[in-house]
């Protein structure tokens, strides 16, 4: 986790914690990458309620209720799945914003619709997503950094409103 990841946590927790607000992560291939940035700053236990790694489109579908026919139909590297696993994480942990990411962090994986670097990040409430996609392969490591680093803009962006 790099020195921007810390100074975006610092950020998040002294929003939320002021706003008593909660949030919550869904992750696929960034691995609870988000979730371990933001409990890395001292008080995050005050609004950070949990995450759910959905690696596996099975955990996608029984735990967060991304409607397997949206997997069919849209690929799990989607805006759409993306959105979906915002509004299961908040609905599964009860909190008042979620974070989700899904994509292809590389080296493999990729295909010709979908290429490796490919990366779609959701935030919000139930009523409010913001949707991101990254499309840029910088490798595996950068890949999920920039991930990270983008899903803590995007949410703060938000809870600063």
């Amino acid at each position: 986790m790099g020195f921007q990841d810390k100074v975006l946590s610092r950020e998040i927790n002294q929003h939320l914690y002021e706003q008593q607000k909660t949030l919550a992560t869904a992750e696929s291939c960034t691995g609870g990458g988000v979730a371990q940035a933001i409990i890395s700053t001292p008080g995050a236990s005050m609004y950070f309620k949990g995450g759910i790694i959905s690696y596996n489109n099975e955990v996608k579908i029984n735990l967060l209720h991304v409607p397997a026919e949206l997997i069919a139909e849209k690929t799990a590297v989607s805006e759409e799945v993306a959105v979906a696993m915002v509004k299961g994480a908040i609905d599964a942990l009860d909190t008042d914003y979620a974070i989700a990411v899904t994509g292809v962090a590389g080296p493999a994986g990729g295909t010709e619709e979908i290429p490796v670097g490919t990366i779609w990040i959701a935030c919000g409430s139930k009523d409010d997503i913001k949707t991101c996609k990254l499309t840029e392969d910088e490798g595996r490591d950068l890949n999920l950094s920039n991930a990270i680093n983008k899903s803590l803009q995007m949410v703060l962006e938000m809870i600063k409103k």
